[in-house]
């Protein structure tokens, strides 16, 4: 088992080593150029569009989908907006030190262009399925959009094959439940059986639904989970304002010069927190990844340009918004240095500050856990419908519950690495793709406008 860690480890440290650093980077750089910095001239417009989204002020265009291009918004964030966010955070934090959270923003930032160009494609090359669905993402527009169709099959199945894997076994699916019934067992002593169980049956109601149930849930479900998260870090961030500035520059600092041990920090250099910073950021917001154009990809829309503006929103809330207030509170609190990770953190930080401050993040992890169940369960769905047809879907839905309740009741201590490992192997085919096509982001950024 310590050498398989050990393998699992070295294999991650090499997946976000600086080549996949400056790949995915370099893809956001690359976009954005192309789109003319689409992230700043449009940004206005992407909070305008969530704005008229959630409160109903959209007229439906009549166009061919799904789902309301808010709630395809709201499914993508139900999957991004997860422990990510809480245990994701903590985990940079511990291993890469304050610098990952700078890093965290640089992925958010040129992902914002990369989020866009991958929801644009998805409406611009989705198909419909046999029963009159729609089916967008990666696997859609690398294999319609490479002028070389034989190779972009191949790379179009390489993101289903790696995408399927990721959705049952780790990020998706497992990891979610995991961290949700260790959270609940360390609050309440509740057994690991029961909150799988609980869980199981949770999703099964929704997710055995498909994406129309599942639209309709969480639209109304991720505006509540972030605002309840984020006023009770508020609170937290209240009492600890006077540290809020000195936080920031130690994020800064910290970025470009080696971090020392202090506490049960054991210290950290630059090239560590751009690595976990990275891969935490991926793991969180998901831009590259290639997960998120799918649920974009059944929205109500005919407008490639305006559903690649909205989806922009999602990663500023997810890492600009959400991250960074997790990191503030672990900042502030001053248990970063506890030698502590994951969830495990997160709960000090909360306790120091808050009476039964534990409960708030037990909650937290629920709602962020169970919403990424629902986005992630669709992800999987449509990337195996992509290799086996429409006579899958149901059984996947089933197997999905299964994994759930199997992630919540067996020890899988290295599965954050194992979930990072495999959103890099998706990520790879996906970046080819945007690349290849980046010339058809622009012309469609730069030479159209979003009806906003």
């Amino acid at each position: 088992m310590n050498e398989f860690t050990g393998l699992v480890l070295k294999l991650e440290q090499f997946m976000y080593s600086p080549w996949f650093v400056i790949t995915l980077l370099g893809t956001g750089v690359l976009l954005t150029i192309r789109t003319r910095f689409i992230q700043f001239r449009k940004f206005g417009a992407s909070m305008k569009l969530i704005y008229s989204g959630a409160m109903h002020k959209q007229a439906d265009s009549g166009a061919a989908g799904d789902i309301s291009p808010f709630q395809a918004l709201s499914t993508a964030l139900a999957a991004t907006v997860g422990l990510g966010n809480i245990a994701g955070v903590a985990t940079a934090l511990a291993l890469g030190g304050p610098g990952a959270i700078f890093w965290m923003w640089m992925t958010a930032i040129f992902g914002m262009a990369t989020i866009y160009s991958e929801a644009m494609l998805s409406i611009k090359f989705r198909s419909v399925a046999r029963d009159g669905s729609m089916s967008g993402g990666p696997m859609h527009y690398i294999s319609k959009g490479l002028k070389h169709h034989q190779f972009g099959k191949i790379l179009a199945a390489v993101f289903a094959i790696t995408g399927s894997m990721a959705c049952l076994l780790s990020t998706g699916c497992m990891m979610q439940s995991n961290s949700i019934a260790l959270s609940f067992k360390s609050s309440f002593g509740v057994p690991f059986w029961i909150s799988g169980a609980v869980l199981a049956f949770m999703t099964g109601l929704v997710t055995i639904g498909g994406i129309k149930r599942i639209g309709v849930v969480v639209e109304k479900l991720v505006p509540f989970m972030i605002v309840f998260y984020l006023a009770s870090s508020m609170i937290i961030l209240l009492v600890k304002v006077q540290e809020i500035p000195a936080s920031l520059m130690l994020i800064i600092r910290s970025a470009f010069t080696p971090v020392a041990a202090v506490g049960g920090f054991a210290g950290a250099g630059v090239i560590a927190a751009m690595q976990f910073g990275v891969s935490r950021g991926v793991l969180s917001n998901e831009a590259g990844l290639g997960s998120s154009p799918i649920a974009h990809g059944a929205a109500r829309e005919d407008d490639p340009n305006r559903q690649g503006i909205l989806a922009m929103s999602g990663v500023f809330i997810d890492t600009i918004v959400v991250c960074t207030i997790s990191a503030l509170v672990y900042l502030t609190s001053g248990a970063w240095t506890s030698g502590l990770t994951s969830t495990n953190l997160a709960t000090l930080a909360f306790d120091s500050v808050l009476p039964q401050g534990h409960l708030l993040v037990t909650f937290s992890a629920l709602l962020f856990g169970f919403s990424t169940l629902l986005g992630w369960s669709y992800y999987g769905e449509q990337c195996i419908q992509y290799m086996l047809g429409m006579r899958v879907v149901n059984p996947y839905r089933y197997l999905f519950v299964i994994f759930v309740f199997t992630g919540a009741v067996i020890k899988l201590d290295l599965v954050w690495s194992i979930g990072t490992i495999a959103n890099a192997c998706m990520a790879l085919p996906n970046l080819v793709g945007l690349i290849a096509l980046s010339g058809i982001v622009g012309a469609i950024a730069v030479n159209r406008k979003a009806s906003s």
